[in-house]
Protein backbone atom coordinates (compact mmCIF):
# COMPACT_ATOMS: atom_id res chain seq x y z
CA UNK A 1 0.00 0.00 0.00
CA UNK A 2 1.41 3.17 -0.89
CA UNK A 3 1.46 6.07 1.53
CA UNK A 4 3.74 8.90 -0.63
CA UNK A 5 0.13 10.44 -1.67
CA UNK A 6 -1.10 10.82 2.13
CA UNK A 7 -0.70 13.65 4.24
CA UNK A 8 1.25 13.55 7.43
CA UNK A 9 -1.76 13.56 8.97
CA UNK A 10 -3.99 11.18 7.59
CA UNK A 11 -1.13 8.70 7.79
CA UNK A 12 -1.15 9.39 11.82
CA UNK A 13 -4.75 8.70 11.52
CA UNK A 14 -4.29 5.14 9.55
CA UNK A 15 -2.08 3.96 12.08
CA UNK A 16 -4.36 4.75 14.74
CA UNK A 17 -6.96 2.70 13.20
CA UNK A 18 -4.38 0.11 12.78
CA UNK A 19 -3.58 0.26 16.52
CA UNK A 20 -6.18 -2.65 17.38
CA UNK A 21 -8.37 0.25 18.61
CA UNK A 22 -11.72 -1.07 19.08
CA UNK A 23 -14.12 0.68 16.73
CA UNK A 24 -18.03 0.56 16.31
CA UNK A 25 -20.50 2.72 14.65
CA UNK A 26 -24.41 2.78 14.66
CA UNK A 27 -25.60 2.15 11.29
CA UNK A 28 -29.08 4.73 10.77
CA UNK A 29 -29.02 4.06 6.75
CA UNK A 30 -28.10 2.27 3.94
CA UNK A 31 -27.61 3.10 0.48
CA UNK A 32 -30.16 0.72 -1.70
CA UNK A 33 -32.80 0.68 1.18
CA UNK A 34 -35.46 3.83 1.34
CA UNK A 35 -35.40 5.42 4.78
CA UNK A 36 -33.95 4.63 8.12
CA UNK A 37 -33.60 0.79 9.11
CA UNK A 38 -36.50 -0.49 10.73
CA UNK A 39 -33.90 -2.37 13.45
CA UNK A 40 -30.54 -1.58 15.12
CA UNK A 41 -27.31 -2.07 12.95
CA UNK A 42 -24.00 -1.80 14.78
CA UNK A 43 -20.75 -2.55 12.65
CA UNK A 44 -16.94 -1.70 13.64
CA UNK A 45 -13.86 -4.35 14.40
CA UNK A 46 -12.60 -6.01 16.99
CA UNK A 47 -8.99 -6.56 17.35
CA UNK A 48 -7.69 -10.11 17.35
CA UNK A 49 -3.64 -9.74 18.11
CA UNK A 50 -2.51 -8.30 14.49
CA UNK A 51 -5.90 -8.80 12.85
CA UNK A 52 -9.03 -6.82 12.76
CA UNK A 53 -12.26 -8.59 12.40
CA UNK A 54 -15.34 -6.65 10.98
CA UNK A 55 -18.74 -7.36 12.03
CA UNK A 56 -22.22 -6.43 11.80
CA UNK A 57 -24.46 -6.59 14.97
CA UNK A 58 -28.13 -6.81 14.64
CA UNK A 59 -30.34 -5.94 18.04
CA UNK A 60 -33.14 -8.10 18.69
CA UNK A 61 -36.25 -6.53 17.31
CA UNK A 62 -38.10 -7.66 20.54
CA UNK A 63 -35.96 -7.42 23.62
CA UNK A 64 -32.51 -7.27 23.50
CA UNK A 65 -31.56 -6.98 26.74
CA UNK A 66 -32.93 -11.07 27.79
CA UNK A 67 -33.06 -12.28 24.48
CA UNK A 68 -29.97 -14.99 23.06
CA UNK A 69 -27.10 -13.61 21.27
CA UNK A 70 -26.25 -15.96 18.02
CA UNK A 71 -22.34 -15.21 16.86
CA UNK A 72 -23.18 -16.12 13.35
CA UNK A 73 -20.31 -17.42 11.03
CA UNK A 74 -20.37 -18.33 7.06
CA UNK A 75 -18.44 -21.07 5.14
CA UNK A 76 -16.04 -20.86 2.58
CA UNK A 77 -13.71 -20.53 3.93
CA UNK A 78 -13.75 -17.17 3.15
CA UNK A 79 -17.02 -15.74 2.51
CA UNK A 80 -18.51 -12.48 3.92
CA UNK A 81 -20.52 -11.98 7.00
CA UNK A 82 -23.23 -10.34 4.47
CA UNK A 83 -23.84 -13.82 2.89
CA UNK A 84 -25.58 -14.70 6.19
CA UNK A 85 -26.73 -11.07 6.61
CA UNK A 86 -28.62 -10.90 3.39
CA UNK A 87 -29.38 -14.02 2.09
CA UNK A 88 -29.16 -16.48 5.09
CA UNK A 89 -31.14 -15.24 8.40
CA UNK A 90 -30.49 -11.24 8.55
CA UNK A 91 -32.69 -8.76 8.22
CA UNK A 92 -32.61 -7.46 4.86
CA UNK A 93 -32.60 -9.16 1.23
CA UNK A 94 -31.92 -7.67 -2.20
CA UNK A 95 -34.86 -6.45 -4.40
CA UNK A 96 -33.76 -9.41 -7.05
CA UNK A 97 -37.44 -9.13 -9.43
CA UNK A 98 -36.77 -5.72 -10.43
CA UNK A 99 -33.31 -5.34 -10.76
CA UNK A 100 -31.77 -3.53 -14.07
CA UNK A 101 -27.94 -1.72 -13.05
CA UNK A 102 -26.25 0.33 -11.09
CA UNK A 103 -27.31 0.16 -7.05
CA UNK A 104 -29.24 -1.98 -6.08
CA UNK A 105 -32.29 -2.35 -3.72
CA UNK A 106 -32.58 -3.33 -0.55
CA UNK A 107 -35.99 -4.56 1.00
CA UNK A 108 -36.66 -5.60 4.79
CA UNK A 109 -36.77 -9.48 5.38
CA UNK A 110 -39.81 -10.12 7.96
CA UNK A 111 -38.41 -13.87 8.05
CA UNK A 112 -35.24 -12.43 9.88
CA UNK A 113 -33.75 -14.61 12.68
CA UNK A 114 -33.23 -11.47 14.47
CA UNK A 115 -37.39 -11.05 15.05
CA UNK A 116 -36.53 -12.81 18.34
CA UNK A 117 -32.57 -12.78 18.34
CA UNK A 118 -29.47 -10.80 18.81
CA UNK A 119 -27.28 -11.57 15.77
CA UNK A 120 -23.32 -10.81 15.68
CA UNK A 121 -22.15 -11.48 12.05
CA UNK A 122 -18.32 -12.02 11.62
CA UNK A 123 -16.38 -11.75 9.01
CA UNK A 124 -14.01 -14.69 9.45
CA UNK A 125 -11.25 -16.09 8.63
CA UNK A 126 -9.20 -13.04 8.14
CA UNK A 127 -9.77 -12.07 4.64
CA UNK A 128 -13.31 -12.82 4.48
CA UNK A 129 -15.66 -9.82 3.90
CA UNK A 130 -13.64 -6.48 5.21
CA UNK A 131 -11.98 -8.23 8.30
CA UNK A 132 -8.18 -7.80 7.06
CA UNK A 133 -4.68 -7.93 9.01
CA UNK A 134 -2.16 -5.27 9.89
CA UNK A 135 1.44 -7.41 9.20
CA UNK A 136 1.78 -9.84 6.17
CA UNK A 137 2.49 -13.25 8.58
CA UNK A 138 -1.25 -12.53 10.50
CA UNK A 139 -3.05 -12.69 6.94
CA UNK A 140 -2.18 -16.89 7.26
CA UNK A 141 -4.21 -18.71 9.12
CA UNK A 142 -5.61 -22.50 9.82
CA UNK A 143 -8.82 -24.38 10.82
CA UNK A 144 -7.51 -24.30 14.66
CA UNK A 145 -5.83 -21.03 14.36
CA UNK A 146 -9.27 -19.43 13.21
CA UNK A 147 -11.56 -21.15 15.93
CA UNK A 148 -9.09 -20.26 18.57
CA UNK A 149 -9.30 -16.33 16.67
CA UNK A 150 -12.95 -16.17 17.19
CA UNK A 151 -12.89 -17.49 20.63
CA UNK A 152 -10.77 -14.35 21.10
CA UNK A 153 -13.18 -12.17 19.15
CA UNK A 154 -16.15 -13.20 21.45
CA UNK A 155 -14.56 -12.30 24.41
CA UNK A 156 -13.34 -9.11 23.27
CA UNK A 157 -16.63 -7.69 21.50
CA UNK A 158 -18.28 -8.85 25.14
CA UNK A 159 -15.85 -7.06 27.22
CA UNK A 160 -16.82 -4.16 25.03
CA UNK A 161 -20.03 -4.90 25.46
CA UNK A 162 -21.41 -5.41 28.92
CA UNK A 163 -24.36 -5.24 28.54
CA UNK A 164 -25.13 -8.81 26.66
CA UNK A 165 -22.89 -10.83 29.21
CA UNK A 166 -25.55 -12.08 30.89
CA UNK A 167 -27.35 -13.34 27.63
CA UNK A 168 -27.56 -16.30 26.46
CA UNK A 169 -25.18 -17.04 23.47
CA UNK A 170 -25.57 -19.42 20.84
CA UNK A 171 -23.12 -20.02 17.60
CA UNK A 172 -24.57 -20.46 14.69
CA UNK A 173 -22.79 -21.55 11.21
CA UNK A 174 -23.36 -22.52 7.72
CA UNK A 175 -21.74 -25.21 5.74
CA UNK A 176 -17.38 -25.24 6.05
CA UNK A 177 -17.70 -22.82 9.36
CA UNK A 178 -19.58 -26.38 10.77
CA UNK A 179 -16.01 -27.62 11.05
CA UNK A 180 -15.09 -24.58 13.57
CA UNK A 181 -18.33 -24.71 15.83
CA UNK A 182 -17.21 -27.67 17.81
CA UNK A 183 -13.80 -26.09 18.56
CA UNK A 184 -14.58 -23.12 19.18
CA UNK A 185 -17.47 -24.57 21.62
CA UNK A 186 -15.04 -26.44 23.15
CA UNK A 187 -12.17 -23.18 23.48
CA UNK A 188 -15.18 -21.35 24.97
CA UNK A 189 -16.20 -23.88 27.71
CA UNK A 190 -12.66 -24.72 28.28
CA UNK A 191 -11.87 -20.54 28.96
CA UNK A 192 -14.55 -20.40 30.80
CA UNK A 193 -13.50 -23.44 33.46
CA UNK A 194 -9.69 -21.96 33.16
CA UNK A 195 -11.15 -18.48 34.47
CA UNK A 196 -10.71 -16.81 31.40
CA UNK A 197 -12.38 -13.36 31.05
CA UNK A 198 -15.22 -12.38 30.60
CA UNK A 199 -17.43 -15.49 30.96
CA UNK A 200 -18.90 -16.52 27.79
CA UNK A 201 -22.73 -17.68 28.58
CA UNK A 202 -22.78 -20.35 25.61
CA UNK A 203 -25.80 -22.20 25.52
CA UNK A 204 -25.54 -24.17 22.08
CA UNK A 205 -24.92 -24.38 18.48
CA UNK A 206 -27.38 -24.21 15.23
CA UNK A 207 -25.47 -26.06 12.59
CA UNK A 208 -26.79 -25.57 9.16
CA UNK A 209 -25.29 -28.17 6.43
CA UNK A 210 -22.02 -28.13 8.64
CA UNK A 211 -18.62 -29.72 6.89
CA UNK A 212 -17.83 -32.22 9.97
CA UNK A 213 -15.64 -34.62 8.00
CA UNK A 214 -14.50 -34.70 5.25
CA UNK A 215 -14.01 -38.33 3.92
CA UNK A 216 -17.35 -39.28 4.97
CA UNK A 217 -19.29 -36.49 3.43
CA UNK A 218 -17.49 -37.21 0.28
CA UNK A 219 -18.60 -41.10 0.64
CA UNK A 220 -22.05 -40.02 1.56
CA UNK A 221 -22.27 -38.62 -2.17
CA UNK A 222 -22.66 -41.48 -3.98
CA UNK A 223 -25.50 -42.95 -2.00
CA UNK A 224 -27.13 -39.46 -2.43
CA UNK A 225 -27.08 -39.39 -5.86
CA UNK A 226 -28.41 -42.93 -6.12
CA UNK A 227 -31.35 -42.06 -3.82
CA UNK A 228 -32.30 -39.42 -5.83
CA UNK A 229 -32.33 -41.50 -9.13
CA UNK A 230 -29.45 -39.32 -10.60
CA UNK A 231 -27.51 -42.69 -10.81
CA UNK A 232 -29.11 -46.09 -12.00
CA UNK A 233 -29.42 -49.06 -9.27
CA UNK A 234 -26.75 -51.39 -11.65
CA UNK A 235 -24.19 -48.32 -11.35
CA UNK A 236 -24.65 -47.89 -7.93
CA UNK A 237 -24.34 -51.54 -7.00
CA UNK A 238 -21.12 -51.95 -9.19
CA UNK A 239 -19.46 -48.89 -7.32
CA UNK A 240 -20.14 -49.68 -4.14
CA UNK A 241 -18.99 -53.20 -4.35
CA UNK A 242 -16.07 -52.83 -5.83
CA UNK A 243 -15.31 -49.31 -3.62
CA UNK A 244 -16.25 -51.09 -0.82
CA UNK A 245 -18.38 -47.78 -0.01
CA UNK A 246 -15.90 -45.83 0.52
CA UNK A 247 -14.94 -43.03 -2.03
CA UNK A 248 -12.71 -40.72 -0.55
CA UNK A 249 -9.49 -42.52 -0.77
CA UNK A 250 -9.71 -44.97 -3.94
CA UNK A 251 -6.05 -47.31 -4.03
CA UNK A 252 -4.93 -46.60 -8.24
CA UNK A 253 -5.09 -50.54 -8.47
CA UNK A 254 -8.87 -50.81 -7.98
CA UNK A 255 -9.61 -49.90 -11.77
CA UNK A 256 -13.44 -50.77 -11.56
CA UNK A 257 -13.72 -48.33 -8.64
CA UNK A 258 -12.53 -45.39 -10.79
CA UNK A 259 -13.88 -46.61 -14.04
CA UNK A 260 -17.62 -47.27 -11.82
CA UNK A 261 -16.75 -43.60 -9.94
CA UNK A 262 -15.69 -41.98 -13.17
CA UNK A 263 -19.03 -42.91 -14.48
CA UNK A 264 -20.88 -41.74 -12.05
CA UNK A 265 -19.29 -37.89 -12.13
CA UNK A 266 -20.26 -37.93 -15.65
CA UNK A 267 -23.89 -38.75 -14.68
CA UNK A 268 -23.94 -36.08 -11.82
CA UNK A 269 -21.17 -33.59 -13.74
CA UNK A 270 -24.01 -31.42 -14.98
CA UNK A 271 -26.27 -31.42 -12.05
CA UNK A 272 -26.21 -28.16 -9.27
CA UNK A 273 -25.34 -29.61 -6.20
CA UNK A 274 -26.01 -26.69 -4.37
CA UNK A 275 -29.64 -27.88 -4.63
CA UNK A 276 -30.00 -30.55 -7.56
CA UNK A 277 -33.57 -29.36 -8.20
CA UNK A 278 -32.19 -26.16 -9.44
CA UNK A 279 -30.68 -24.83 -12.82
CA UNK A 280 -26.82 -25.44 -13.31
CA UNK A 281 -25.60 -22.37 -13.85
CA UNK A 282 -22.22 -20.08 -14.69
CA UNK A 283 -20.25 -19.75 -11.60
CA UNK A 284 -16.89 -18.26 -11.81
CA UNK A 285 -13.98 -17.27 -9.18
CA UNK A 286 -12.67 -14.00 -9.22
CA UNK A 287 -10.32 -14.25 -11.61
CA UNK A 288 -10.91 -16.73 -14.71
CA UNK A 289 -9.69 -19.99 -15.53
CA UNK A 290 -8.32 -21.02 -18.45
CA UNK A 291 -7.35 -25.05 -17.85
CA UNK A 292 -9.78 -27.90 -16.99
CA UNK A 293 -7.99 -28.71 -13.68
CA UNK A 294 -9.07 -25.18 -12.68
CA UNK A 295 -13.20 -25.62 -14.28
CA UNK A 296 -13.02 -28.76 -12.56
CA UNK A 297 -12.29 -27.47 -8.94
CA UNK A 298 -14.48 -24.75 -9.57
CA UNK A 299 -17.74 -27.24 -11.03
CA UNK A 300 -16.76 -29.28 -7.63
CA UNK A 301 -16.81 -26.44 -4.92
CA UNK A 302 -19.63 -24.36 -6.09
CA UNK A 303 -20.38 -22.60 -2.62
CA UNK A 304 -17.61 -20.25 -3.09
CA UNK A 305 -17.99 -18.61 -6.07
CA UNK A 306 -19.55 -15.53 -7.48
CA UNK A 307 -20.99 -14.87 -10.83
CA UNK A 308 -19.14 -12.25 -12.75
CA UNK A 309 -21.66 -11.38 -15.41
CA UNK A 310 -25.11 -12.70 -15.78
CA UNK A 311 -25.66 -14.32 -18.73
CA UNK A 312 -29.21 -14.71 -20.25
CA UNK A 313 -30.34 -18.24 -19.27
CA UNK A 314 -28.69 -17.15 -15.33
CA UNK A 315 -31.30 -14.51 -14.36
CA UNK A 316 -33.24 -17.25 -13.16
CA UNK A 317 -30.64 -18.71 -11.49
CA UNK A 318 -29.97 -19.00 -8.09
CA UNK A 319 -26.49 -16.61 -8.36
CA UNK A 320 -28.06 -13.81 -9.55
CA UNK A 321 -28.44 -11.91 -5.60
CA UNK A 322 -24.57 -13.28 -5.11
CA UNK A 323 -23.79 -11.04 -7.96
CA UNK A 324 -25.85 -8.19 -6.56
CA UNK A 325 -23.91 -8.61 -3.21
CA UNK A 326 -20.66 -8.25 -5.15
CA UNK A 327 -22.22 -4.77 -6.90
CA UNK A 328 -23.93 -3.29 -3.89
CA UNK A 329 -20.21 -4.23 -1.55
CA UNK A 330 -17.91 -2.46 -3.98
CA UNK A 331 -19.71 0.51 -4.07
CA UNK A 332 -17.85 3.52 -1.91
CA UNK A 333 -20.99 4.70 -0.23
CA UNK A 334 -22.29 1.32 0.90
CA UNK A 335 -18.47 1.04 2.65
CA UNK A 336 -18.42 4.23 3.98
CA UNK A 337 -22.41 3.61 5.66
CA UNK A 338 -20.90 0.69 6.76
CA UNK A 339 -17.69 2.05 8.38
CA UNK A 340 -15.28 0.09 6.37
CA UNK A 341 -11.32 1.27 6.80
CA UNK A 342 -10.75 3.30 3.63
CA UNK A 343 -7.50 1.51 2.12
CA UNK A 344 -7.79 -1.91 4.14
CA UNK A 345 -9.53 -4.15 1.32
CA UNK A 346 -8.95 -3.70 -2.29
CA UNK A 347 -11.83 -5.44 -3.63
CA UNK A 348 -14.94 -7.06 -1.61
CA UNK A 349 -15.85 -10.52 -2.73
CA UNK A 350 -18.77 -12.71 -1.61
CA UNK A 351 -16.22 -15.44 -1.14
CA UNK A 352 -12.82 -14.39 -1.10
CA UNK A 353 -10.78 -18.10 -2.73
CA UNK A 354 -7.41 -16.07 -2.52
CA UNK A 355 -7.27 -16.96 1.19
CA UNK A 356 -3.58 -17.99 2.72
CA UNK A 357 -5.59 -20.19 4.79
CA UNK A 358 -4.74 -23.37 5.48
CA UNK A 359 -7.27 -26.91 6.51
CA UNK A 360 -5.53 -28.67 9.48
CA UNK A 361 -8.87 -30.43 10.48
CA UNK A 362 -10.57 -33.23 8.50
CA UNK A 363 -13.04 -34.47 11.16
CA UNK A 364 -14.28 -32.90 14.34
CA UNK A 365 -16.70 -35.63 14.85
CA UNK A 366 -13.85 -35.94 18.41
CA UNK A 367 -14.81 -33.02 19.45
CA UNK A 368 -18.79 -33.25 18.96
CA UNK A 369 -18.26 -36.41 21.35
CA UNK A 370 -16.78 -34.44 23.90
CA UNK A 371 -19.57 -31.91 23.77
CA UNK A 372 -22.30 -34.71 24.33
CA UNK A 373 -21.20 -34.49 28.15
CA UNK A 374 -20.90 -30.56 28.23
CA UNK A 375 -25.21 -30.37 28.37
CA UNK A 376 -25.08 -28.08 25.21
CA UNK A 377 -28.78 -27.61 22.97
CA UNK A 378 -27.69 -28.70 19.16
CA UNK A 379 -29.23 -27.67 16.24
CA UNK A 380 -28.36 -29.39 13.04
CA UNK A 381 -30.37 -28.99 9.77
CA UNK A 382 -29.99 -30.35 6.26
CA UNK A 383 -31.80 -29.56 3.07
CA UNK A 384 -33.08 -32.77 1.84
CA UNK A 385 -31.91 -31.47 -2.03
CA UNK A 386 -28.54 -30.67 -0.84
CA UNK A 387 -25.29 -32.84 -2.42
CA UNK A 388 -22.57 -30.65 -1.58
CA UNK A 389 -23.11 -31.62 2.70
CA UNK A 390 -25.55 -34.65 1.99
CA UNK A 391 -28.25 -35.32 4.66
CA UNK A 392 -27.66 -39.01 5.12
CA UNK A 393 -23.91 -37.69 5.63
CA UNK A 394 -24.63 -35.30 8.63
CA UNK A 395 -27.19 -38.20 10.10
CA UNK A 396 -24.34 -40.72 9.70
CA UNK A 397 -22.15 -38.38 11.87
CA UNK A 398 -24.85 -37.91 14.36
CA UNK A 399 -25.30 -41.78 14.57
CA UNK A 400 -21.46 -42.27 15.83
CA UNK A 401 -21.72 -39.39 18.64
CA UNK A 402 -23.73 -42.89 20.62
CA UNK A 403 -26.39 -40.12 21.88
CA UNK A 404 -30.02 -41.79 23.37
CA UNK A 405 -32.96 -41.65 20.68
CA UNK A 406 -35.48 -39.37 22.51
CA UNK A 407 -38.43 -38.86 19.75
CA UNK A 408 -38.21 -40.93 16.48
CA UNK A 409 -38.85 -39.38 12.68
CA UNK A 410 -41.13 -37.40 12.63
CA UNK A 411 -42.71 -34.61 9.81
CA UNK A 412 -42.42 -31.38 11.01
CA UNK A 413 -44.86 -28.78 9.70
CA UNK A 414 -45.26 -24.73 8.87
CA UNK A 415 -48.37 -23.60 8.11
CA UNK A 416 -50.34 -27.36 8.23
CA UNK A 417 -47.94 -28.78 5.23
CA UNK A 418 -45.12 -30.92 6.28
CA UNK A 419 -41.41 -29.01 5.90
CA UNK A 420 -39.14 -31.68 6.44
CA UNK A 421 -38.87 -34.12 9.40
CA UNK A 422 -37.09 -34.21 12.82
CA UNK A 423 -35.88 -36.60 15.45
CA UNK A 424 -33.92 -35.65 19.20
CA UNK A 425 -31.30 -37.01 20.90
CA UNK A 426 -30.49 -36.81 24.42
CA UNK A 427 -27.47 -37.31 27.13
CA UNK A 428 -27.40 -36.19 30.36
CA UNK A 429 -28.69 -32.65 29.93
CA UNK A 430 -26.85 -32.54 26.03
CA UNK A 431 -30.03 -32.63 23.42
CA UNK A 432 -29.52 -32.53 19.42
CA UNK A 433 -32.44 -32.17 17.81
CA UNK A 434 -32.04 -32.90 14.16
CA UNK A 435 -33.65 -31.87 11.09
CA UNK A 436 -34.60 -32.01 6.89
CA UNK A 437 -35.85 -28.57 5.37
CA UNK A 438 -38.32 -30.12 2.50
CA UNK A 439 -37.36 -29.09 -1.03
CA UNK A 440 -34.04 -26.84 0.20
CA UNK A 441 -30.53 -27.27 -0.85
CA UNK A 442 -26.83 -25.98 0.60
CA UNK A 443 -27.66 -23.50 3.28
CA UNK A 444 -31.38 -24.27 3.69
CA UNK A 445 -32.02 -20.70 4.79
CA UNK A 446 -31.18 -19.50 1.06
CA UNK A 447 -33.91 -21.70 -0.18
CA UNK A 448 -36.94 -21.65 2.86
CA UNK A 449 -36.41 -19.08 4.92
CA UNK A 450 -39.75 -18.57 6.36
CA UNK A 451 -39.52 -22.38 7.47
CA UNK A 452 -36.12 -22.38 8.59
CA UNK A 453 -37.19 -18.72 10.81
CA UNK A 454 -39.72 -21.15 12.21
CA UNK A 455 -37.39 -24.01 12.61
CA UNK A 456 -34.88 -21.63 14.77
CA UNK A 457 -37.41 -19.74 16.71
CA UNK A 458 -39.03 -23.11 17.85
CA UNK A 459 -35.72 -24.26 18.99
CA UNK A 460 -34.52 -21.67 20.44
CA UNK A 461 -37.26 -21.25 22.90
CA UNK A 462 -37.50 -25.31 23.74
CA UNK A 463 -40.72 -25.88 21.40
CA UNK A 464 -40.47 -28.78 20.08
CA UNK A 465 -40.56 -28.47 16.13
Amino acid sequence: MAFHHTSYFQFLVFLLLLSGTAFSTIVKNLPGFSGDLPFTLETGYTSVGDVEFFYYFVESENNPAGDPLLLYLNGGPGCSALNGFLFQVGPLKFDRSNYTSGLPTLLYESNSWAKHTNILFLDAPVGAGFSYATTLEAWNTTDTQNAQQVTTFMRNWLSNHTSFLANPVYIGTDSYAGINSPMIALDILNGNEAGDEPIINLKGLSLGCPHTDTDLETDAKIPFAHRMALIPDELFEKANKSCNGSYAVIASNNTECIEAVDAIDECIELINRQNILEPYCALLSPELAEDEKVRRYLREHTANFIMQSPQPRDLYCHNLPYLLSVIWGNYESVQEALGVRQGTVEEFYRCNITLSYTVDVNSVIPQHKELTKKGLQLLVFSGDHDMVMPHNGVEEWISFLDLTLDSDWRPWFVEGQVAGYTRTFDNEGYRLTYATIKGAGHSPPEDKRKECYIMFHRWINYYPL
